[in-house]
């Protein structure tokens, strides 16, 4: 079992039940899952940017990554149906909990004036959404073999009812907000 998860089910319920008062163990939010979307606009001139891309995000996450196509045309951007332009992929159980971990405790502390990630970035039911400028910030890419520098959209889906309580959650998770 990952460090997190053992983390949760130990001192991150306990705590949670302390500052909002949850009746029952099973009210407290925890982490539904992870899903790491890349857009890759490139590939509809280049084929090969997509698969670069493709084995990048298997690389990070270790586990299959699913092509996204457009869903419909939009001429101004030369882009027709079905045409694939990025790859998602969402992560659950226990590889959810080891990509938080590298995310927080490895790859965002390498991140160039690094301050905090935004505390405002929730949605409204709970769920945080996080952009990375570059892949490289993560232990498994090998600098030198990176052709272009991509960024992608990390989205953390959580139970929980309120932002309050997913602020508060990410926050028991170390999950480093600025000031």
């Amino acid at each position: 079992m990952s460090r997190l998860k053992e983390m949760y089910q130990n001192e991150i319920v306990d705590a949670m039940i302390k500052k909002f008062g949850y009746k029952n163990v099973m009210e407290v939010p925890k982490l539904d899952k992870i899903v790491i979307n890349m857009g890759v606009g490139e590939a509809k001139d280049n084929a090969k940017v997509l698969e670069t891309a493709v084995k990048e995000l298997e690389t990070i996450t270790g586990q299959k990554v699913v092509v996204t196509r457009a869903k419909k045309a939009i001429a101004n951007f030369k882009l027709r149906e079905g045409m694939a332009i990025g790859c998602k992929v969402t992560l659950r159980g226990e590889k959810m909990y080891e990509f938080l971990d590298r995310l927080v405790n490895l790859a965002l502390p390498r991140v160039r004036d690094f301050r905090g990630v935004n505390p405002n970035a929730f949605d409204g039911r709970g769920n945080y959404a996080l952009g990375i400028k570059e892949q490289i910030i993560f232990p498994e890419i090998e600098y030198d073999k990176v052709d272009k520098v991509r960024g992608m959209d990390v989205i953390i889906v959580t139970t929980a009812k309120t932002d309050e309580e997913a602020r508060e959650l990410l926050t028991q998770f170390n999950m480093p907000f600025e000031k």
